[in-house]
């Protein structure tokens, strides 16, 4: 059963009466698309970062080893984030949640261009704002999936799929808006750049403050935590969801420092043929199967998907021509597509009433994939540095290898 989420379980001081009045004009099409937003302003948070790689580490003198662990922190404190949010959101109300999550987004963004001029150590103040974006990308990424669950929809797979897809707009847009932005202002003004990117979450508080949202199921209804941890099913999920994350983020992360440095091309060329490219053609796959999913079964698309992944990450690495191994870059981002979407898809069919913290767990589980995927990367690069970016891209391929097969065996 689905009811309607009014803080925690009660109206929240100020918003009945903001409901009462915009009643007649608000529906749950308007929350719709403040999850889509909230799903861009996660974009931000998770690639602006990476469009800067370079500049940090020859603005302020950062090893690759320490720029590579700024991903580690910022998916790190996202999976802490998660645990925490099982616990938590439940009882502090989605409305509320949500609405601090994309505050502290917003505070983050602005101390990405401010901290690091502030600290007596550059770094250190490169650390906070990724920490202070990371708990509002974390609570966020729990909260926006279960939202638009809830919200009245006859293709939940579908609507999820679209959902994830803003996801990749939003990435194309960081991309193409940055990379003209950085050409306008010059890299020797690259802060300017987050602050004004903290226009989006900041303004997004407002909507969701406003906006009708249903949770997924009453507490009463939900599985116990410890049932839902004892399911082999569920722990198949979660693996799934390591899997995707890792091969999403392994090239995302990466793509912007590897087309720069290990193709030796144009920072704007690298930008808009590496990520932009792949968030393109990731937003290709969501978007296709949002609006011809229910024509194609969900398990053949992902094995699918699982194999042009691997083919993708082996074009990038062995290609003779930049051209050809930024095609591969793309190639990653139209398999990947599916991978995170369609994994929840099957674990909310799979379990109804897992609740706010299967959604969570999920997550958790992503995020750690986030996390492992560009740390293994970077870790496997400085390991091999005759090889350069390459080796650790190389290595990245055992995530989409790893969830072919536990496709494989789910199928059966």
């Amino acid at each position: 059963m689905i009811s309607q989420q009014k803080g925690s379980g009660s109206e929240q001081p100020g918003t009945g009466f903001y409901m009462e009045k915009l009643s007649g004009r608000i529906s749950y099409r308007q929350t719709i698309y403040a999850c889509y937003t909230g799903y861009i302003v996660q974009a931000i948070i998770n690639n602006l970062g990476p469009l800067l790689f370079l500049t940090f580490q020859r603005s302020f003198d950062i090893s690759l080893e320490k720029v590579g662990l700024l991903v580690t922190i910022n998916f790190g404190t996202q999976i802490i984030v998660d645990l925490l949010s099982a616990k938590y959101v439940d009882r502090i109300g989605y409305r509320t949640a949500v609405i601090f999550a994309h505050a502290m987004a917003a505070i983050g963004l602005v101390g990405m261009g401010v901290f690091p001029f502030l600290f007596s150590k550059p770094y250190a103040g490169l650390v906070c704002a990724v920490v202070i974006n990371a708990v509002g990308g974390g609570i966020i990424e729990v909260l926006v999936s279960p939202i638009v669950e809830a919200a009245p929809s006859k293709e939940k797979a579908k609507a999820m799929s679209m959902l994830h897809s803003f996801y990749c707009f939003g990435h194309m847009g960081v991309v193409l808006l940055s990379t003209a932005a950085f050409g306008l202002l010059g890299m020797g003004r690259w802060y300017i750049v987050p602050i004004i990117w903290a226009a989006v979450p900041f303004l997004n508080c407002f909507f969701f403050a406003v906006v009708p949202i249903r949770t997924v199921s009453a507490e009463e209804e939900t599985i116990p935590v410890r049932t839902l941890l004892s399911m082999k099913l569920f722990w198949l999920f979660a693996i799934l969801m390591i899997c995707a994350g890792a091969s999403e983020q392994a090239m995302s992360q990466w793509a912007s420092f590897f087309a720069e440095s290990g193709l030796k091309v144009s920072k704007a060329t690298g930008d808009l043929f590496g990520p932009c490219a792949f968030a393109a053609m990731m937003a290709v796959s969501r978007v296709y199967y949002g609006k011809y999913g229910h024509k194609i079964p969900l398990q053949k698309f992902m094995l699918g998907s699982c194999l042009l992944c691997i083919l993708g990450y082996l074009l990038t690495v062995f290609a003779p021509f930049p051209m050809l191994a930024l095609a591969g870059c793309a190639i990653c981002g139209l398999s990947v597509g599916i991978m995170w979407p369609g994994t929840f898809s099957m674990a909310a069919g799979e379990c109804p009433q897992g609740g706010t913290a299967m959604w969570a767990f999920l997550a958790l589980a992503g995020d750690i994939g986030c996390a492992a995927g560009p740390t293994v990367v970077s870790t496997v690069s400085g390991f091999f540095s005759e090889y350069g970016i390459k080796a650790g891209l190389l290595a990245a391929v055992c995530f989409p290898f790893a969830m072919l097969l536990i496709r494989l065996r789910m199928g059966k």
